[in-house]
This record gives C-alpha cells, structure tokens and sequence, in this order.
C-alpha cells in the first residue's frame, strides 16, 4: 500500500472491500467486530481509502486479465494427450485422475453403455478470446473497433461515399 499510515485493519478492509465490493463484509473479515456495518461505512467514506481501494481494484483486474489470458492460452494450445489415455482406461483410481491435466476438457460422460464419452473445449474460439485479450492488453486496437469508428465518424461529417 501506498499510504504508509494506514493500520494493519485498514489495509485488511481496504484488500478484503476490493475483493467482495461490501463494507460489512470487508469490516468483519478485517477484524472489525464492535459494529461492522458502521466502521465499514465509515472507512468507506475516506477518501484515502476510497483511493487504495481503486488502486487495489485495478491491480486485481490487471491480475484476472492475465489469469484469462493463460487460460485461453492453454484451451488453444494444451496437451490432450491425458484426456485420450482416460478413454482407454476401465476404472482409473482418484490419484491417477488427480495427476491428470484434463483443463481443455469440457465434458465427461458416462452413458449406460458403459462408453465414455470426452468434449473438449473449443480451441479456435480460445484462439480468439486470447487474441482480443492480447490486443487490449497491449494497447492496440481491435481492427473491427477500429473500422466501426471511423464508419461512425465517417456518418457523423456528412456521410460516407462510393469513395470511401
């Protein structure tokens, strides 16, 4: 945290309210428990920690754009090679599936006939959910964002021609 006086149960509420978006909530969870909901409000109306909360809130979008982007990453470029070796097997014990990297499966099932049946996740829509995300967190703009802005500026001056 940035402002180095806040107390320990401050930067306790201010983590836990960037978290769950409560004041009660994030006042419990920081050890406030003479009345909560109060010292919740109140700190909620500081604006220095109003201010660590937004910069904690941006942090963490930060961390979940990149946690969104690994996992894309991995639905479209992932090992399925566990995901088939399970279609082989009879009866495979807890561990052994435990060990097992089956995050690009979407879907098991069992029919009666006693057949198994795996869906996996769909790689070339990854692909692109990884592609939008790569392009905003660079910076760049998606082209087709691109292209509709200048359509809307285009109308917006008198309207588009057969020149454009």
């Amino acid at each position: 945290m940035r402002n180095k006086s806040f107390s320990q149960r401050e930067k306790d509420f201010c983590r836990f309210f960037a978290m769950c978006g409560n004041p009660e909530e994030a006042a419990v969870k920081a050890g406030y428990t003479k009345n909560p909901q109060k010292e919740g409000e109140r700190l909620i109306c500081r604006s220095d920690i109003c201010d660590e909360i937004a910069s904690l809130g941006k942090q963490n979008q930060k961390i979940m754009q990149s946690l969104a982007q690994i996992g894309y990453q991995r639905l479209a470029f992932g090992n399925i090679a566990d995901a088939v070796s399970l279609l082989f097997m009879e009866n495979p014990p807890s561990e052994q599936l435990k060990d097992m990297n089956l995050f690009s499966v979407s879907e098991i099932k069992k029919p009666k006939d006693g057949a198994m049946e795996i869906k996996f996740f769909d790689r070339l829509k990854a692909l692109e959910k990884f592609e939008i995300l790569s392009l905003s967190s660079s910076g760049d703009k998606n082209p087709l964002y691109e292209a509709l802005n200048k359509g809307a500026e285009k109308l917006g001056q008198g309207g588009i021609t057969d020149e454009d």
